[in-house]
């Protein structure tokens, strides 16, 4: 099929793409995609450049939710070590390491399905603390009411983190507890009150190419572009529901983070959970298909990460230096965004 002309001629970006224009995208032979992604790219952002947040799992398990799969549902028989709250000193302990590592974000993930408003008084303690180091601040604290969100971006928070994981269609198959509009809802709550969002989703749960693309469109299409996109490759964990989830075939998850850089070219694409099974290769195609931030550390709330010293040695083989970014940035592209060009995307 012939795709709508899209060009990003002025500063104009979309969010009115159909289904069948980002399967057409996602059809693509892998060297059109990649041509296409990388061109997208260096419109908004130096292409030797990545983003480096660290993510700390500040209260772990127990959470009542029924997410297919996450290791830290009650309701699922894992070898999780639930924990408490994290003090404030651990948490800024771990923040000064993350910083000294090279980190420039500082996201802090709690298993809740929803945070009381007594939960949210130590979190911002946390927030503004972390942000006196000199770091963007990201929470992940389950669904949250316009009050709660008014109250953390009154606190200093930069960034809020809520995935929608996968498509609205195939959504109720992952999990059961809250639906896709709740998870709509927040997105609403955390953009109304004007803090960054980061809302991404998972590949390889058993979905289709077809639902990966309604992923997209449900967060390109959303009112403003999510400043941070995670995209995530499921970490089959025993005891989940998800464990036997077949592998993802690699090239499919470099083509939905193409489709992801083509769809919303100014945001930040982050490498998420999954990155410690990937090899040096593969994470080279996705930086080459338009990713350029990661996560940083040895876990992710609580599954391994790829270790600080594999990132750095990986890094300088490709050529990619770490991003320097001060907590004062307001704009995704704002440090290497480029004037958009009338030329690029001729053929949509």
């Amino acid at each position: 099929m012939s795709l709508k002309p899209t060009p990003q001629n002025g500063s104009t970006l979309r969010h009115d793409w159909t289904i069948e224009e980002i399967l057409a995208i996602l059809d693509l032979p892998l060297n059109d995609l990649l041509f296409r992604a990388q061109t997208a790219h260096r419109v908004y952002f130096d292409p030797n450049r990545v983003q480096v947040s660290t993510l700390l799992s500040i209260k772990t398990g127990a959470c009542p939710e029924d997410c297919g799969y996450c290791a830290q549902s009650a309701r699922h028989d894992t070898d999780l070590e639930r924990a408490p709250l994290l003090s404030l000193d651990q948490v800024m302990n771990a923040a000064r390491t993350a910083r000294d590592q090279g980190a420039t974000r500082f996201c802090m993930g709690a298993a809740w399905r929803s945070p009381t408003d007594k939960n949210l008084e130590p979190v911002i303690a946390m927030i503004r603390g972390v942000r006196e180091l000199g770091l963007e601040t990201c929470v992940t604290l389950g669904m949250l009411t316009a009050a709660q969100a008014r109250r953390l971006k009154d606190a200093g928070l930069d960034y809020y983190n809520h995935n929608l994981d996968t498509s609205p269609e195939f959504y109720g198959r992952v999990v059961t507890t809250r639906s896709f509009r709740d998870r709509l809802d927040t997105l609403d709550h955390i953009r109304a009150v004007g803090l960054k969002t980061c809302s991404g989703g998972i590949l390889g749960m058993g979905e289709s190419r077809r639902d990966r693309a309604s992923m997209l469109r449900q967060l390109a299409n959303l009112p403003g572009h999510p400043e941070s996109v995670p995209i995530n490759l499921l970490v089959r964990v025993e005891g989940t529901p998800l464990f036997d989830a077949a592998s993802l075939d690699p090239f499919e998850f470099v083509r939905v983070i193409a489709a992801a850089r083509v769809l919303m070219p100014a945001s930040y694409v982050r490498l998420s959970a999954g990155r410690n099974e990937m090899s040096d290769e593969l994470q080279a195609l996705c930086y080459l298909a338009g990713a350029n931030s990661i996560f940083y550390g040895e876990r992710l709330l609580t599954t391994p990460n790829a270790e600080a010293d594999r990132d750095r040695t990986l890094l300088a083989r490709l050529g990619l230096t770490f991003e320097e970014v001060g907590p004062a940035r307001t704009d995704p592209g704002a440090c290497h965004k480029r004037a958009p060009s009338a030329s690029i995307f001729a053929d949509g």
